[in-house]
């Protein structure tokens, strides 16, 4: 089919960009909702020989985009995609995601907003912050993928990238267009377009940083009294108000429930209890069997090895896989099983995520050299599966010897105990509630229908109760346990009014990791390390993986980082553990996925060779660098060690070069 043509149904990109061209609809965002698709988007437009705007502009554009690039090493411009960067935008069309180079987002952004560029394919990040007007907008999907699911776009999200459409003073109107498809409901997206308020929801919560702060500046008192004046607070008690509203309707309602349900032959509360005991009893069999499903899933995922073959027959990770969990460096967490797909993909599979045991087709020898973390070692071994084990279930005896080495956890057949118990109790209450009187009331039903109302609104009154006692006051009771922990930790002074010295450090750290930071500070647990390898050090505490993604045990620069990762690892534990105890949302561990690419790049290794054999994209790493830029130098005036301070200058010095150095602004 033609460049950039997609499946029946929905025009391709390039169809699209023509059609808003012809109907002078732009300047126009495409809101794609993967990185890989806005890039795709850009390479199909170039092949469809699409051009938006003159030579003459195009030309202007290309020399001027060669002399923003002047201060990126020349042989860095192609890992960074920049042909496709440049050739795009001198025919009038760019991605933008946050997977680029800072540099390149920006000379998209003021390029679009002069007008110089007419159509921008972007993620929905742009939608948030970038002042990037339109005239059109464009949302390829009602559906995105939210680091777990699958899920339609909210009504506020749809408002969110739509706003985009109509630029002050220059249209007169904005326009957004969804694209026609096979999946797209137009009663759905008039639902979407015609919800016009939303409830804005703070996400603010105190911490470590924040709290030493407020009780310098305020007080310790004087700083619990502004935070009840938050937004957050003021949020979280109009809803409470509202629940407690409703807890006195309830109250109200259920004494007339009580009334109704009144039986003249006996007592009908009684005799509704047992019908909800009968319910609650059959219910718990009914999950005693899935439990022992479930169970069979675990022990079959506990017995796989590495290089099994598995075949998943159903849910969202079906399919084929070869099992590489517990080998080359990939770490078993919790209970999940790390597997390498039919397609070369690396993911994790937990029990929940299956609906029966998988079934294991064979197995492959894995590579003495196989690296999990690069993408060709993972499609050779997917390959290998392909070749080595046909697709074809074993013998229907062996699976049934499975089942059979696994008695106890058969399903509805299980003659133990707790099941047996099950039973009887079961029949018991049959019998209670057939012996009781008012069994043979003719209105019994009726009564029934109000004691099942009755028991409804009282669960839903109790669940109302503990909720307004749970939230009210929340942020400040917030503050009041992380002042408790930080007490404790010797952040504050024994009565928790004062900052200690440690808590000085603490003012300095401005990070999502501020504790772990501030502790590894006090600790001098950088100390001794040279300047590449602290970068490496700090970039551990930096960099957060995407969701999902598999756990492997990182290759660590330096017999040094190494010690000081696992030094960080074990105090963050003891953070969590303390958070955890004060009912305090946990740190997130500390993840040593790109220390070796930082390391190496603070050392002047090329941006090329940096990303070798990663998945991580030359914007991400950037991003990522300049992160540890900022956190090196709150390092630098908050540590209490000034060999730690000068380590910290200097690799600053190392690490803000290149690609990185080339646009501070992010």
């Amino acid at each position: 089919g033609p460049a950039g043509a997609r499946r029946t149904g929905t025009p391709s990109r390039a169809q699209v960009v023509r059609a808003l061209d012809e109907d002078g609809l732009l300047p126009a965002i495409v809101f794609i909702f993967s990185r890989a698709g806005c890039d795709a988007a850009v390479r199909q437009l170039l092949s469809a020989g699409t051009r938006l705007i003159s030579d003459e502009e195009g030309e202007a554009i290309h020399d001027e985009v060669e002399a923003r690039v002047l201060s990126v090493a020349p042989e860095d411009l192609g890992v960074l995609g920049y042909h496709d960067f440049v050739e795009g935008l001198t025919n009038g069309y760019a991605a933008h995601h946050a997977g680029m180079l800072p540099l390149f987002r920006e000379i998209v952004e003021e390029l679009f907003a002069a007008g110089r560029i007419q159509c921008v394919f972007a993620t929905e990040t742009l939608a948030l912050g970038v002042n990037m007007p339109a005239r059109t907008t464009v949302i390829e999907k009602l559906v995105k993928f939210n680091g777990e699911t699958h899920a339609d776009l909210t009504p506020a999200e749809y408002t969110q990238l739509t706003g985009r459409a109509g630029r002050r003073g220059i249209d007169v109107e904005g326009h957004a267009v969804v694209l026609a498809g096979p999946r797209v409901d137009p009663t759905h997206v008039a639902g979407l377009a015609s919800t016009r308020t939303f409830p804005l929801r703070s996400s603010f919560r105190p911490s470590p940083n924040m709290a030493v702060n407020l009780v310098d500046r305020l007080g310790r008192q004087d700083a619990r009294t502004l935070l009840e004046e938050s937004f957050a607070q003021f949020q979280a008690d109009r809803a409470m108000a509202g629940h407690s509203r409703s807890v006195e309707r309830n109250t109200e309602a259920m004494e007339g429930y009580r009334e109704a349900m009144e039986c003249h032959l006996g007592d009908f509360s009684e005799y509704a209890a047992l019908r909800q005991e009968l319910t609650q009893a059959e219910k718990d069999a009914a999950k005693q069997r899935g439990a022992a499903r479930r169970a069979q899933v675990e022990i079959a995922l506990g017995e796989l090895v590495p290089g099994d073959v598995i075949r998943i027959g159903s849910g969202r990770r079906a399919g084929r896989a070869v099992v590489i969990t517990g080998t080359h460096g990939v770490r078993k967490q919790h209970d999940d099983v790390a597997l390498v797909t039919d397609a070369g993909r690396l993911r994790t599979v937990v029990a929940a995520d299956l609906d029966e045991p998988p079934v294991v087709q064979g197995r492959v020898q894995l590579p003495q050299r196989f690296n999990p973390r690069k993408p060709k070692d993972r499609k050779d071994l997917a390959a290998t599966m392909r070749a080595k084990v046909p697709d074809a279930d074993p013998p229907l005896t062996a699976r049934e010897e499975g089942s059979a080495a696994h008695p106890e956890v058969q399903g509805e057949g299980s003659t133990g105990a707790r099941g047996a118990s099950g039973v009887d109790r079961i029949d018991e209450l049959r019998a209670a509630l057939r012996r009781h009187p008012c069994h043979a009331c003719p209105d019994r039903e009726e009564h029934a229908r109000w004691a099942t109302r009755l028991h409804t609104l009282e669960r839903e009154t109790a669940g109302l109760r503990r909720k307004v006692a749970r939230r009210t006051h929340t942020v400040s009771r917030t503050f009041d346990r992380l002042c408790a922990l930080l007490t404790e930790w010797g952040y504050l002074s024994e009565d928790g009014q004062e900052v200690t010295e440690a808590g000085r450090v603490l003012q300095r750290t401005y990070t999502e990791k501020d504790l772990l930071v501030a502790e590894i500070l006090q600790r001098g647990l950088w100390q001794g390390l040279d300047a590449a390898e602290l970068a490496a050090a700090v970039s551990i505490v930096v960099h957060e993986p995407r969701r999902g993604e598999v756990s492997i045990t990182p290759s660590m620069p330096t017999p040094r980082v190494e010690k000081a990762y696992d030094r960080m690892v074990d105090l963050w534990s003891r953070i969590e553990d303390a958070e955890a105890e004060h009912h305090l949302p946990t740190t997130d561990q500390p993840d040593a996925g790109i220390a070796w690419m930082v390391h190496r790049w603070a050392t002047g290794v090329r941006l090329e060779t940096v990303l070798r054999d990663s998945d991580l994209s030359a914007g991400d790493f950037v991003r990522r660098a300049k992160q540890v830029v900022d956190l090196l130098g709150q390092v630098e005036l908050a540590s209490p060690h000034a060999s730690v301070q000068g380590t910290a200058r200097k690799a600053m010095q190392q690490v803000l070069r290149g690609v990185v150095a080339a646009d501070r602004v992010d």
